[in-house]
């Protein structure tokens, strides 16, 4: 897992984004939408969100309303469960017999730990810590139907 940090990372930010624009007000985010507020390409972040929708994290409507949202409510959907999303790959087997009596130990004792922490954190304990940083949801703007 750790191997592929950026590509998890990249995820729970997504995932997490979607949670504090949307959740608990049934909105969606568009792909351009996020990678726009991520400061990414589009391109570069759809295949992540086409395994988050595979994994059963997103739902994605189409059309020209379109975009993603949470399949379950953010106390639902832990850390881990976004990184395991995007990291399914097995790491290669070590080279030479140091590294696999080693390094490879070692590594795996980190995935561990790392997965350990992943799982006990949900997106709304990172959509609190968000809160406790200052950082505001957007509020939705008043509908007007003066005529």
């Amino acid at each position: 897992m750790l191997l592929r940090q950026d590509r998890a990372l990249l995820a729970l930010d997504i995932a997490l984004d979607i949670a504090f624009h949307a959740a608990g007000r049934g909105e969606v985010s568009g792909a351009a939408d996020i990678a726009t507020r991520m400061g990414l390409a589009r391109r570069g972040i759809e295949p992540l969100l086409q395994a988050l929708v595979r994994a059963g994290l997103l739902h994605s409507l189409r059309g020209p309303r379109g975009g993603y949202r949470l399949a379950r409510a953010p106390r639902d959907v832990t850390a881990a469960e976004v990184v395991e999303a995007v990291c399914e790959e097995e790491a290669p087997a070590p080279p030479g017999r140091l590294a696999a009596a080693v390094t490879a130990p070692l590594w795996q004792e980190l995935d561990a730990a790392a997965l350990a922490t992943l799982r006990a954190n949900t997106l709304e304990a990172l959509l609190r810590r968000a809160q406790a940083a200052g950082l505001r949801r957007p509020t939705p703007e008043a509908l007007d139907f003066v005529i």
